[in-house]
């Protein structure tokens, strides 16, 4: 039975989902809503639908995908290199997205509830001191987030960059995230749902 997909393609969180899907090679049939998404209490998206099985929060679904479908590539099985994966996947929801969401929603979005000009400038400040993190570990390791190879952390995080990338302010220059920026723009399945307009 083919994976079935529930959200919109311009949603941030599915984009993580159709863009691992793609990584794998895994068929998938996307729909903007279905029944199955009232069983995520949050009523938010993505939720996926296999077979029987109905499971919802992003990132979770991509370890779900990824270990059902047996790609090690994308997240190891042996478990400090899975935990390495993991611990930046965690990162990406926890510290990154949480500096990055009140400038976003206000300077991309131009959400009218984001205009206390004080919150923006210190989410901008937070937003800019996580790149700098991540910068940081890019130059260290040269290649991907996680390491010498393109993992599942690529994904989530390869995303929050793109958004950096795309936010019209003043940025810092960090040389690190920008070649890392080129390298995933490299991948076919990063352009079509990361790098493709939509932020």
């Amino acid at each position: 039975m083919t994976l079935r997909i529930i959200g919109k393609a311009s949603s941030i969180n599915v984009r993580k989902v159709l863009w691992a899907c793609d990584e794998m090679g895994l068929p998938f049939d996307r729909s903007d809503d279905g029944p199955e998404r009232a069983r995520n209490p949050n009523g938010l998206v993505p939720v996926i639908v296999d077979g029987d099985f109905v499971l919802w929060e992003s990132n979770t679904i991509l370890r779900y995908l990824a270990g059902r479908h047996g790609s090690a590539v994308l997240l190891p099985s042996e478990s400090r290199a899975r935990a390495e994966v993991e611990k930046w996947i965690d990162w990406q929801a926890t510290e990154f997205n949480s500096a990055w969401r009140y400038a976003f929603m206000a300077l991309a979005r131009r959400n009218p509830a984001f205009d206390d000009a004080r919150q923006i400038e210190a989410s901008k400040q937070d937003w800019t001191r996580m790149v700098g993190i991540l910068d940081a570990r890019l130059a260290e390791t040269k290649a991907y987030v996680a390491g010498t190879a393109f993992t599942l952390a690529d994904i989530p995080i390869g995303l929050s960059v793109n958004r950096w990338f795309m936010t019209p302010m003043k940025r810092p220059p960090f040389p690190a995230v920008e070649a890392y920026y080129e390298r995933l723009s490299e991948r076919p399945a990063f352009m079509k749902h990361g790098r493709n307009g939509i932020y």
